[in-house]
């Protein structure tokens, strides 16, 4: 059964074709930096490799892209679209809605649409995955999977917001994201940690940013809430904020609801203290003694130190610690900045691993360190075809 995974993020959408239940990868590749007349589009198959430079306009566009390499007559790997069984989408916000992978309605689709206010980055960018989709592939089954749903175990004790009752029953809550990431590395982890217990700090770093407390393979708490917008600093996200600057940007600087919302998702984080929301740029830029740059690195990683210091304690100590996505993966020097002076929680890195690339777990602590310092690759895209799979196979 071949299963095409489409996790569309903020700025950016992966992809692989799958054969199930073999987990053989047909094709994988990455359109990167979408907006931009820059962008990244990336292909691979056993026996191809092509990265071209170019301008991505939308998520629509690099969508329609990636079909036209699909089915490209030399260097596709299906010869029509009915060779695609299932499409397995990532979804960003759930809500109370749903808890677990769903099979693709008119009111599947309506329920992701209401909920567009609580990830706007997001949520518009999968429901239009979802519905070209749709249209390119007609005869295959469309899967939802929701990255809430991981974070559905999270205890009442940091699920409820210190508000009146009512809101509550209205859906004013902790959701969690980036749950299909989380729920990939801490597996992995516990299975390389091989104890019967364990306690895991998972830090996912993008362009959106989340950490989650894991306590035997379940959400117990997470940086983001209500909406993906929330806990660290992000590329174009602000992150924690006193909601106090809110009331002031509007009511003493004349800002509206919908600028200080542009203002405060898309225009902020990162790109606001620096001009750039690629950390690569910011490094980049650092490294030539660019203040905005070198300062905006140390509070992005304070941010993340803050987190870590407040799950140990609600963990009552900590076995791993897993750096995964994007930056998490490739940074060596955002997982240095983090670890150091971390001694007091058994974190020690090990300079030498902590620089060596890995396209598989990687234990980079000092040897004697009491914590587990792991770099684990993420893999959205399987779990999401392994959960597409439970679901239609059944």
């Amino acid at each position: 059964m071949n299963i095409l995974i489409l996790n569309s993020g903020s700025s950016s959408i992966k992809y692989q074709l799958i054969s199930m239940p073999t987990e053989l990868v047909i094709c994988e590749g990455l359109a990167e930096r979408i907006g931009s007349d820059n962008a990244l589009l990336k292909y691979s198959t056993n026996a191809t490799k092509l990265e071209e430079e170019l301008a991505i306009p939308s998520h629509k566009a690099g969508l329609l892209k990636i079909a036209d390499l699909l089915l490209d007559p030399s260097l596709g790997v299906i010869k029509n679209t009915e060779e695609i069984s299932v499409v397995g989408h990532r979804v960003v916000h759930g809500g109370k809605a749903f808890s677990d992978t769903s099979l693709i309605d008119a009111s599947v689709k309506e329920k992701i649409k209401n909920l567009y206010a609580l990830a706007p980055l997001h949520n518009p960018h999968n429901l239009e995955g979802i519905e070209l989709a749709e249209e390119i592939f007609p005869n295959a089954k469309q899967v939802a999977v929701f990255d809430t749903a991981f974070h559905h175990s999270i205890p009442a004790v940091a699920k409820k917001y210190a508000i009146p009752e009512e809101f509550y029953e209205n859906k004013v809550q902790v959701y969690g994201f980036h749950g299909t990431s989380h729920k990939y590395v801490s597996e992995k982890a516990i299975e390389h940690l091989n104890q019967k217990t364990s306690k895991i700090i998972s830090i996912h770093l993008g362009n959106g940013c989340s950490i989650t407390a894991i306590k035997d393979g379940k959400s117990i708490d997470h940086s983001m809430g209500f909406a993906p917008s929330n806990g660290l600093i992000m590329g174009s996200r602000s992150g924690d904020i006193d909601h106090a600057i809110i009331f002031y940007l509007v009511e003493t600087l004349g800002y509206s609801l919908e600028e200080v919302n542009e203002l405060l998702i898309k225009k902020s984080g990162m790109l606001g203290l620096t001009g750039f929301s690629d950390l690569r740029d910011i490094q980049a830029a650092a490294e030539k003694g660019d203040k905005s740059c070198i300062l905006a690195l140390q509070m992005n990683t304070y941010r993340i130190k803050k987190y870590i210091g407040a799950y140990a304690a609600i963990l009552n100590g900590i076995d791993a610690i897993i750096f995964t996505a994007g930056i998490g993966e490739n940074s060596a020097l955002i997982r240095e900045m983090v670890c150091t002076d971390l001694e007091y929680l058994g974190i020690t890195l090990d300079a030498d691993k902590n620089n060596t690339q890995s396209k598989s777990l990687l234990e980079i602590n000092k040897t004697d360190a009491k914590v587990k310092v792991l770099m684990i690759p993420t893999n959205e895209e399987l779990e999401i075809a392994k959960q597409a799979y439970r679901l239609v196979h059944v």
